[in-house]
């Protein structure tokens, strides 16, 4: 058995500087990662990085297009913490060696995203994400840690009432083995994969936020889950609000720049749950392009501006369209993106259980409330990574010695013994497809009761089939089918998590909106979901979301 202060679980950037965070405390850090740690989702983000520091904006005028942004639902706190906090990260990721990209003075150089007030969006190209996280992975590579690799969590164990470790699966030899632990934090990024029409990378399965829940913590705002407006037609690859930040257009069938019936203020640089519902609308209303897409249009822009910026949507729109955006407009259609909600933290990345963290899109602090702003999400990884990595630290100083038993290694193996000794039973891919399925076509981005209602039937029925899951690889060094098992098990626990949400949650705010509850409803729903794990399902609660400066009012764009 292994020992460590704090556990860090996934390497990506909330991972990698939580860790760092950790480290710098004086803590024996562990990172446990699924994948090598520069094959993170993280390295996927396109956009950039939102700071304020552009001589005419405002960390205040950050806050406010934050606030507003969520649908009001974003605890407004830790949303002002999170905007003061972005230029100093920004400028920490520079010396740490992150290549940004500059204007022709030689300062930062910026892009607007949608609800943004000021064009502030940081970036190095269209690959920011990735120039992030090599910077990081860089500075983290100088400090003593241990990193398992392709290791896969499986639970964590709480015991006296606080986390004493993890059981995880050594894909590589196929051992399962204990990781004992003061602290641990969830950094495994979100479960997109629930869904079939996703920009998510296929090991974002939510891992960390299924096994936190089935561990006590409270998980939040599930009910919330963003589409990004444009998404490559047929692989659902992600084409940034960069290529709109840089005066890309959306047009329909008919050549018409549509976004001026919908934000006729900003246009196609509106909220990114206002353009995808826009675009939805213009489709099932007639005016899309055969097959039930829109165009994106760059070619106005230049071969130069287009190739210097925007080289890897060149590089996706070529390959994986056939299409080229310096003389030809891009097929988009929205695709699941991100979720808002995830396991409930406060500031510090503490969760209900104690010694559990958790940062970065795996956790709901909350600052993205009912819709995120592009640009956003980067720093929460970096700014709340930071927080839960030092918070952690300071709790392991205290706290007891771990204590971890043979019998909690049994109890988190033996299901998955039992799969292995089924000679027949459900194929666990075909489990995960009809999930996605159900999830595209009845939880997407308009829903209805009727159609939430059915979709948790389906689901419960999946999961009901899911307990006779057999998998029928038995050897032990890098066994998928093992994997996609237990990936699938975690997904179909989160689905119905997101159902339940959406179905009590009887309003339309940010990206959840039912067509039977077309208004906010402030009165009855200004507040969090939480989503306890109960024998029958989950179990709602909720809690107040807190307000400061900004009183909720109607939000247009």
């Amino acid at each position: 058995m292994q020992r460590h202060d704090v556990v860090v679980v996934g390497a990506g950037l909330a991972g990698q500087r939580a860790a760092l965070a950790a480290i710098q405390a004086g803590r024996d850090v562990a990172i446990v990662s699924k994948l090598h740690p520069l094959r993170s989702h993280s390295g996927a983000a396109q956009g950039g990085i939102n700071a304020a520091v552009g001589k005419e904006d405002s960390v205040e005028t950050h806050t406010y297009d934050t606030v507003k942004g969520s649908d009001y639902l974003g605890d407004q706190d830790a949303i002002e913490f999170f905007c003061q906090s972005a230029g100093p990260t920004v400028v920490e990721m520079e010396h740490f060696g992150t290549i940004f990209s500059r204007g022709e003075d030689g300062s930062l150089a910026r892009r607007p995203f949608g609800g943004a007030g000021f064009p502030r969006t940081i970036y190095a190209a269209d690959r920011t994400g990735l120039a992030l996280l090599q910077a990081l992975y860089e500075h983290l590579g100088t400090q003593p840690y241990t990193l398992y690799e392709e290791w896969d969590l499986l639970e964590v164990v709480v015991r006296d009432g606080r986390v004493q470790g993890i059981v995880a699966l050594d894909r590589r030899t196929g051992e399962f083995a204990e990781i004992a632990a003061k602290a641990v934090i969830m950094a495994t990024g979100p479960a997109g994969r629930i869904y079939g029409r996703t920009t998510n990378a296929h090991s974002c399965t939510g891992d960390g936020i299924a096994a936190s829940y089935r561990a006590g913590a409270f998980l939040k705002d599930m009910e919330f889950v963003q589409f990004h407006p444009t998404a490559l037609l047929e692989s659902g690859i992600l084409i940034t609000e960069g290529a709109r930040g840089e005066g890309g257009i959306l047009k329909n069938a008919s050549g018409e720049r549509f976004m001026t019936r919908y934000a006729p203020h900003v246009l196609d640089l509106a909220s990114r749950d206002v353009v995808s519902r826009a675009i939805v609308t213009e489709v099932k209303e007639g005016r899309g392009f055969p097959g039930g897409y829109v165009h994106l249009e760059l070619m106005h822009l230049g071969k130069e501006r287009i190739e210097s910026r925007l080289q890897e949507i060149c590089d996706f729109s070529r390959k994986f369209a056939g299409v080229d955006p310096v003389t030809q407009p891009i097929p988009v259609m929205p695709a699941q993106h991100y979720m808002m909600g995830g396991i409930g933290t406060n500031l510090r990345g503490e969760t209900n259980v104690p010694g559990l963290y958790s940062a970065g899109e795996a956790a709901c602090v909350s600052i993205h409330g009912a819709n995120r702003l592009g640009g956003n999400s980067l720093l929460e990884t970096l700014v709340f990574g930071r927080q839960a990595g030092e918070a952690a630290a300071s709790y392991v100083a205290t706290a007891p010695s771990p204590v971890l038993h043979e019998t909690d290694l049994d109890q988190a193996v033996t299901p998955i013994r039992s799969m292995w000794g089924r000679t027949d039973g459900e194929d666990p891919q075909r489990l995960r497809t009809e999930m996605q399925t159900t999830m595209d076509s009845l939880v997407g981005i308009y829903r209805t009761a009727g159609e939430l209602e059915e979709a948790l039937r389906q689901i419960r029925a999946l999961r009901q089939r899911f307990a006779r899951v057999r998998i029928a690889d038995t050897s032990a060094q890098f066994n998928l089918n093992l994997i996609d098992a237990l990936e699938t098990g975690n997904m179909l626990e989160l689905a119905e998590v997101i159902v339940v949400g959406a179905i009590a949650r009887t309003e339309s705010r940010g990206a959840h909106s039912r067509l039977d509850y077309p208004k906010r409803d402030d009165v009855a729903w200004l507040k969090h979901t939480l989503a306890a794990r109960g024998p029958g399902g989950p179990v709602l609660s909720y809690a107040p979301v807190t307000m400061t400066r900004f009183e909720p009012k109607e939000r247009v764009y």
